[in-house]
C-alpha cells in the first residue's frame, strides 16, 4: 500500500496514539496497529482497528480526563 501524502510504502507497525474525546478528555491508546509511512509521518488506521477504537472510546467514564489504555485485538 502507498502513502497518499508522499507515495512511500506503508508498513504494518504498532504505535501509541492520543485521541481527544471531549474538550477535557484525552485517551492514549498503546500498541495500536497502524500502517505507517517510511518516508513521512503519515499513518493509516485500518477500518477494523478503527471500529475497535470507537468501541473502546465509547466505554469511557464521562469524568475521565486522561487515560492510557493498551489496545488488545
Amino acid at each position: 500500500m502507498r502513502c497518499i501524502v508522499c507515495g512511500g510504502d506503508l508498513t504494518a507497525t504498532r504505535t501509541d496514539l492520543p485521541f481527544k474525546v471531549t474538550e477535557t478528555a484525552i485517551v492514549i491508546l498503546k500498541d495500536l496497529p497502524v500502517l505507517a509511512c517510511g518516508r513521512c509521518p503519515e499513518y493509516l488506521i485500518e477500518d477494523d482497528v478503527l471500529s475497535r477504537v470507537d468501541a473502546i472510546l465509547s466505554r469511557l467514564d464521562s469524568s475521565t480526563e486522561l487515560a492510557v489504555i493498551r489496545y488488545a485485538a
